[in-house]
């Protein structure tokens, strides 16, 4: 894909709360000057051939879920930093808040911190799945 034609984006991190800063992500964030906009449909722990990974183990199958998602913003021509909402859904989300710092270390090493809102769900298209994730990228 050639980027050559996409804008850079000022992120300005809107944290009128504490408590979202010591959770790894903003509360909100302002872009202006948006261009190009991508939406990444439900990712979940699945390899190249869609077989489903890491049955019970939910930081195994959360970072595959992200890459998942990288692999899709990277095709389209974008990466974590462009990432304005990020939706994490979860069918024991006690145990996927457990290990959610695995997450924010794998963003901050992105130079991501995109305002993520957690779901739990009773379930996820395929058995086995405890995650997937959907994101919204701007540039």
């Amino acid at each position: 894909m050639d980027t050559s034609s996409l804008r850079a984006t000022a992120v300005v991190s809107l944290n009128p709360f504490v408590a979202g800063i010591a959770d790894g992500h903003d509360q909100g964030q302002r872009r202006d000057r948006v261009g190009t906009v991508l939406a990444v449909a439900g990712q979940g722990p699945f390899d190249e051939h869609g077989c489903l990974l890491h049955l019970d183990d939910p930081i195994a199958q959360l970072l595959l879920t992200l890459s998942n998602v990288g692999v899709v913003l990277a095709e389209g021509g974008l990466g974590w930093a462009d990432v304005a909402q990020l939706r994490v859904y979860s069918t024991d989300l006690d145990r996927l808040l457990d290990c959610y710092d695995a997450v924010v270390e794998h963003l901050e090493e992105l130079g991501a911190r995109p305002p993520t809102t957690f779901l739990g769900v009773s379930r996820l298209p395929v058995r086995g799945m405890t995650v997937c994730l959907d994101a919204l990228a701007v540039v």
